[in-house]
Formats: structure tokens, C-alpha cells, sequence
């Protein structure tokens, strides 16, 4: 018989059993203070406090369990009012968290910028953010330096 105990698997939603979906649900709603106790959340989400107990820590959301990433970029960028802020607006939008940039001084119309981004909690893939920053009208390209954690 295999040993189960160590090992995580990633499931599809629609096949958990009702008591880890409303598990996951009341956990969310104490960490977003929507619940002031468990109680009160397996009350709101109709559970058990037992299956609560039972689930709590052995279900979690997929975004919670994966790890920091980071993702650093290279653009060169015209020389325009307002371009730098609508890069930033974009990695915004997708969710990213921008912790570095740095941006060389415009020689011939044209800037280099270098971007590191936390993509933890970006809500679309690497690949449409990256089409959305290439069809801004001031890149000539955005390629991607680095990768990982």
C-alpha cells in the first residue's frame, strides 16, 4: 500500500469532495476578515467545524502554494512623456509587483529599461503580458532577461 502521507497532488476544483471547497471558502473568508471566527465562517459557508478541522490543513489554493517568482525584463524604450508610467501601469493591471527598475539616460530618442517584477500574483499569463507590453507603440522589444525564483 503506498504512503500518502508526504506527498501533494494538484486536483481539479470540480472533483474535491463539498467539505474541502467549503473548507477552502471559510478559511478565505477568515483570512480576508469576513469571519470574525471559525464559527462563524463554517456557519456562513455551511460546514461542520469538524470537516473544517479535519481539512484546514491539508487543503490549500494552488496560488498559495507556489512559490515567489521572479521575472526580469528589457525594453528599449523611446524617449516619450509618460511611457515609463504606462509600463508600469500594465505590470500593474496584470497584477505584478514591480521591485526594481532601472532606466539609462535617452541617447538618440532612446532609453534602456530593465524591470524586475514579482509575477506571484499576476492574473494572466507570462505570454499576454508580454504581447501587451510589445503592442505599446514606444517599445521597439521586450525581451526576458531572467526567470525563477
Amino acid at each position: 500500500m503506498a504512503d500518502y502521507s508526504e506527498k501533494f497532488y494538484l486536483v481539479r476544483s470540480d472533483i474535491l469532495p463539498e467539505a474541502m471547497k467549503k473548507t477552502l471558502d471559510a478559511k478565505r473568508m477568515l483570512d480576508r476578515g469576513k469571519a470574525a471566527s471559525v464559527y462563524e465562517a463554517v456557519n456562513q459557508v455551511g460546514l461542520s467545524r469538524s470537516a473544517f478541522y479535519k481539512y484546514k490543513d491539508a487543503v490549500y489554493p494552488f496560488q498559495q502554494m507556489v512559490k515567489e517568482q521572479i521575472v526580469t525584463l528589457f525594453f528599449h524604450l523611446e524617449d516619450q512623456k509618460g511611457s515609463l508610467s504606462q509600463l508600469l501601469s500594465v505590470a500593474a493591471e496584470f497584477g505584478c509587483n514591480v521591485l526594481t527598475i532601472h532606466q539609462t539616460i535617452p541617447i538618440q530618442g532612446k532609453a534602456n529599461v530593465t524591470l524586475s517584477l514579482n509575477t506571484t500574483g499576476m492574473n494572466a499569463g507570462m505570454n499576454r503580458l508580454l504581447q501587451q507590453l510589445q503592442d505599446l507603440e514606444f517599445f521597439d522589444n521586450v525581451e526576458v532577461l531572467s526567470s525563477g525564483a
